[in-house]
């Protein structure tokens, strides 16, 4: 039997964004000596105007910096529909900071100085969280390739499959044979890679596409 190769995950990259170089300094060490690609930043700006790797990543990000602060670039980045999962490092930390930090989606809020251990925790939840994010891009922007296949009344049929309606409903809604309505869900669900019809439902609402029953 021939070796079948491993397709090797893309090496995550940890991102900081913090003004103060000896703290860059000590992050870009620590996160090194666990095998970590690291890319450093003196402010949000600098960030910004970089290309960044189409990898899993996350960032650790201090509150305060120069220009744009922590909390309002978290903002510009949800914003900008960059969900890159987010750890906020501060030597100046409170409680409603914090709690804005944390209900905005932030993975973790560390006051200086933190543990190490608790840094490198924290980028094993945001790693594994942005991974999960990718994946689910990935199964969805193949869902929408594999939609975009259906005729315009195959996709109109999907729609009310999900919402549950029975063939001869359907017929009834979009004027056509119960006959016609089989031939086009049988297109679907195989167009679809559909293997059943909980399949084909999850599939709709994933691509929201879920219909109201009439």
């Amino acid at each position: 039997m021939a070796n079948r190769e491993k397709i090797a995950e893309p090496s995550p990259v940890v991102f900081v964004v913090d003004d103060d170089a000896s703290v860059r300094q000590a992050l870009d060490d620590l996160f090194r000596s666990v095998g970590l690609r690291v890319q450093a930043f003196g402010s949000a700006t600098e960030f910004l105007q970089s290309t960044l790797p189409d990898v899993p990543g996350c960032l650790v990000l201090d509150i305060r910096l120069p220009g744009l602060s922590g909390l309002d670039f978290q903002t510009e980045l949800t914003k900008a529909g960059t969900n890159i999962p987010i750890i906020f490092i501060t030597g100046h930390g409170d409680i409603p900071m914090s709690v804005r930090a944390m209900k905005a989606g932030a993975v973790e809020f560390l006051t200086k100085p933190f543990r190490e251990q608790d840094m490198l925790d924290a980028i094993r939840v945001a790693l594994e969280r942005d991974r999960g994010r990718r994946e689910h891009d990935r199964k969805t922007s193949e869902l929408h390739n594999l939609f975009d296949t259906l005729t315009n009344r195959e996709q109109e049929v999907i729609g009310f499959v999900a919402a549950g309606l029975m063939n001869k409903q359907i017929a009834a809604e979009i004027g056509v044979s119960e006959i016609t309505v089989k031939v086009h869900r049988g297109n679907v669900m195989r167009k679809m890679g559909a293997r059943s019809l909980a399949d084909l439902v999850r599939m709709a609402d994933a691509l929201g596409i879920r219909r109201d029953k009439p």
